[in-house]
């Protein structure tokens, strides 16, 4: 049993800069690869960053070298450093939770990079 809840999304000029917050509870954190994921209006949900336990980390090319996502397995938190932001960035970004046969998701935190 895990579970997930996102905060820190909000509205950012382009160019900005916004760290999104995942805390867990009820399980193991340390056991679990977290992961980011995002949809916007009309599309499908997309990988955007996932570590593991071993703190390997893999990044959708869109993101890569502007993202950077981290956990502190004391805290049970991971996060999303969100740099350099574009408009095409905007959506809800949702935190996950996987192992083995389990994947858990949060309710999604919204993300608007606008002027």
């Amino acid at each position: 049993q895990v579970q997930l809840v996102e905060s820190g999304g909000g509205l950012v000029q382009p160019g900005g800069s916004l760290r999104l917050s995942c805390a867990a509870s009820g399980s193991i954190f340390s056991s679990y690869t977290m992961g980011w994921y995002r949809q916007a209006p009309g599309q499908q949900r997309e990988h955007v960053a996932t570590i593991t336990g071993g703190l390997s980390t893999n990044y959708a090319d869109s993101v890569k070298g502007r993202f950077t996502i981290s956990r502190d397995n004391a805290k049970k938190t991971v996060y999303l450093q969100m740099n350099s932001l574009k408009p095409e960035d905007t959506a809800v970004y949702y935190c996950n939770a996987a192992r083995i046969i389990y994947s858990y998701w949060g309710q999604g935190t919204q993300v608007t990079v606008s002027s």
